[in-house]
């Protein structure tokens, strides 16, 4: 803005077009432009003008919307996709727009009610006491942030709830769940696996629109035999102890950000060592946590076992894109991250069918409406 104030001021003042075009480097197109613009607007010609399109040669004739609008009125409980049906056999002579547009022109004026969300939201599940090492492990991000060539580092945590021990604190590039399960992989193959993981309900341990919040690292999780544990959003001291480590890791890696993600990861290796063998805890006596932590007797195998569903009716497998079929017709989503993994089916009244991960409740289908009623928090049953 500024410069075209100056451009112009200076062609008022009698300076020639072709010199002032050289000198701030535009064409002799653009300068009469600038010029025409402010003779005609004045200054105002001088602010960049709205891109949008003076008309859209797709916009739905007034004609048609308020034909639209008229069966609205008489049918009012009918949606965009009756409407259109009924005046499309109605008006053969009228070219009508999409569904989407239909239902736009009704959003448009009123006339639609939003849908409350009903579909899973974050909360937290019963948290247990632990008594031993490998009751339950503790596993999160501390906050990402910028290293010394431009870019951030998002160090993965896991830690032993009981003993306080420190298992991994690797460097990765993202939250991606491919960098976590090899982190993970690692961590049981040296320490084994725990009983129980407690996590926040943030990606990848968590998949915020998924059914149940299932991710693929927590079916993962369920499938080598380990309990799920969330805490309650914004309520980080659910994880005091973990969080406390991170307080630790902070003051002492973090003033001074490394150049790469590789001499990250040594001043990381270098504190897991210290944290683990040379720092009394307060919790522990001021013994350190290496002293009071011992590797799990369950030992990890890359092979799945499988899952024996005693007491259903039925085995089916989720295809690769969600779905799994009750009947040969009648395909419906279930949820991504459980593709390829077997689900039990058991039937509990007539038509009524109910879904399940192993022990986990997934929802409900109704054979009779075809209609699959997802759960919103995790309910288990005896398997």
């Amino acid at each position: 803005m500024n410069e075209r104030m100056k451009f112009v001021l200076r062609l008022e003042s009698g300076e020639r077009m072709s010199d002032l075009c050289r000198e701030f480097g535009v064409s002799r197109k653009t300068g009469y432009k600038i010029w025409n613009r402010f003779q005609f607007s004045g200054l105002d010609g001088l602010f960049d003008e709205s891109k949008k399109p003076i008309t859209n040669p797709n916009t739905t004739p007034d004609s048609v919307e308020r034909i639209i609008l008229n069966l609205k009125e008489q049918r009012s409980t009918w949606g965009a996709t009756k409407l259109r049906e009924y005046l499309t056999r109605k008006h053969k002579n009228i070219e009508f727009p999409s569904r989407n547009t239909f239902h736009n022109i009704l959003l448009r004026n009123d006339l639609v009610r939003k849908r409350r969300r009903t579909g899973y939201q974050s909360t937290g599940t019963n948290l247990k006491s632990t008594v031993h090492p490998n009751d339950l492990w503790c596993a999160d991000y501390k906050g990402q942030f910028k290293m010394r060539n431009g870019k951030y580092c998002y160090p993965l945590t896991i830690t032993d709830h009981q003993s306080r021990f420190l298992l991994s604190c690797e460097a990765l590039e993202s939250t991606k769940t491919g960098g976590a399960y090899s982190v993970f992989e690692s961590v049981f193959d040296e320490y084994g696996l725990p009983d129980a993981m407690r996590t926040d309900n943030g990606v990848p341990f968590c998949s915020p629109n998924a059914l149940l919040g299932l991710s693929r690292l927590s079916v993962w999780w369920l499938r080598l035999g380990i309990e799920l544990e969330r805490i309650k959003p914004g309520n980080p001291q659910e994880n005091g102890r973990h969080e406390r480590m991170h307080l630790t890791l902070k003051q002492d890696t973090l003033r001074d950000p490394k150049k790469n993600i590789l001499s990250q990861q040594e001043i990381f290796d270098t504190f897991k060592q210290d944290f683990n063998h040379e720092r009394p805890h307060a919790g522990l006596d001021h013994e350190t946590p290496a002293s009071a932590y011992k590797k799990s007797k369950k030992k990890y195998s890359r092979k799945l076992s499988e899952i024996s569903y005693e007491g259903c009716d039925a085995i089916k497998e989720v295809g690769l894109n969600g779905k799994m079929h009750l009947t040969s017709k009648n395909p419906i989503h279930v949820s991504d991250c459980l593709s390829k993994q077997p689900i039990g089916l058991k039937q509990i009244e007539e038509q009524i069918w109910r879904l399940q991960f192993m022990n986990i409740v997934l929802g409900h289908y109704d054979q009779k409406e075809k209609t699959f009623a997802k759960m919103t928090e995790i309910i288990k049953v005896e398997m």
